[in-house]
């Protein structure tokens, strides 16, 4: 059980980590995969692009697609609403976590 109250969580982590990087970027997929994988997160191709989807539905994201080596790349970039989402949910954080720490 702790195992799934854990992949909630990290799954919110996720989505701001995803769009701290569509803010200063374009991201795309399998980038994004290797990106996580570096901060410890193990996610599948089958959790993210749904997520990423979700996340365009939702108007956080925006995407766009792009021939790269002859095939077709899926970009996603920040929306102004994704933008007002990330900084509350920054600001939501630095509070949660400094009322922790105490």
């Amino acid at each position: 059980m702790p195992d799934k109250v854990l992949r909630k969580v990290f799954l919110g982590f996720i989505h701001v980590h995803i769009l701290h990087h569509a803010k200063k970027e374009p991201i795309y997929g399998s980038w994004m995969i290797h990106e996580l994988e570096e901060h410890g997160y193990k996610i599948s191709p089958g959790t993210l692009y749904p997520l990423l989807s979700g996340m365009e539905v939702d108007g956080l994201l925006d995407k766009y697609e792009k021939n790269v080596g002859g095939k077709v790349r899926k970009y996603y970039r920040i929306t102004e609403k994704g933008e007002r989402v990330l900084f509350e949910a920054i600001d939501r954080a630095r509070e949660l976590f400094r009322e922790i720490e105490s």
